[in-house]
């Protein structure tokens, strides 16, 4: 990677045009664009990101947020997510993908969490918006290599000591992550904590940015032995 290479990260990636388009938000479920525009706005409909978000995670993880037309949650041979993952990697649009499989994009698993820039001095410039999700039923992410070298799940906290013990390198906006995290006890908690769907930090990275007080107290709280 010609930026951050070596780093850890979150799945993610650009905001694809077609991922705002009207084609795009009708093969969408489980959140409006209303509530997507009351969490920020943007130069594009803020929804996108939602898009983006669970298409990335098909393309870097192998793992599908998908409904029927009703928002029913259905269960999806392994096969199946293959094929289409394959569809878009060799650049099919995500939403034909979907749409040739009578499938849609089951956005209610997404809560937004925060949103970071890089600095003015970086070399390269964007702005980057992270989401939290559990994990589909009946699903486990894979590791794919276009892009990574590595992948595993890891708790929080414990990827979070990591990085301050200096065995994983990491920018700050999955650090600050992994501290936010790493303050529930479960994924319940932290449901809970998200049912307003508004995000809880935001930053410019390189410590230069605005981090709230409000977790900060708690980021330690489960460390483990």
């Amino acid at each position: 990677m010609k930026f951050l290479g070596g780093y850890y990260a979150f799945p993610g990636g650009k905001v694809d045009p077609g991922d705002g388009d009207a084609r795009a938000l009708a093969r969408a479920r489980g959140v409006t664009a209303d509530e997507c525009a009351r969490c920020f706005t943007d130069g594009m409909a803020p929804v996108a990101y939602w898009i983006t978000a669970a298409r990335e995670l098909l393309e870097e993880t192998g793992l599908l947020l998908a409904c029927d037309a009703g928002g029913k949650h259905i269960d999806v041979a392994q096969d199946a997510i293959d094929a289409c993952r394959k569809e878009v990697m060799d650049g099919a649009p995500f939403v034909d993908a979907l749409a040739r499989r009578d499938w849609y994009a089951d956005l209610r698993a997404l809560r937004y969490l925060s949103h970071f820039t890089t600095p003015p001095r970086s070399p390269i410039r964007f702005t980057a918006r992270f989401f939290v999700c559990p994990l589909p039923p009946g699903q486990a992410p894979r590791l794919f290599t276009e892009e990574t070298s590595e992948g595993f799940w890891i708790a929080p906290a414990d990827g979070y000591w990591r990085y301050v013990d200096g065995e994983m390198a990491m920018a700050e906006p999955a650090e600050y992550a992994l501290a936010y995290l790493s303050q529930f006890a479960s994924l319940d908690e932290l449901w809970d904590a998200h049912a307003d769907g508004q995000g809880r930090f935001e930053g410019i990275s390189h410590r230069s940015g605005r981090i709230a007080d409000d977790w900060k107290s708690r980021r330690f709280a489960y460390r483990t032995p």
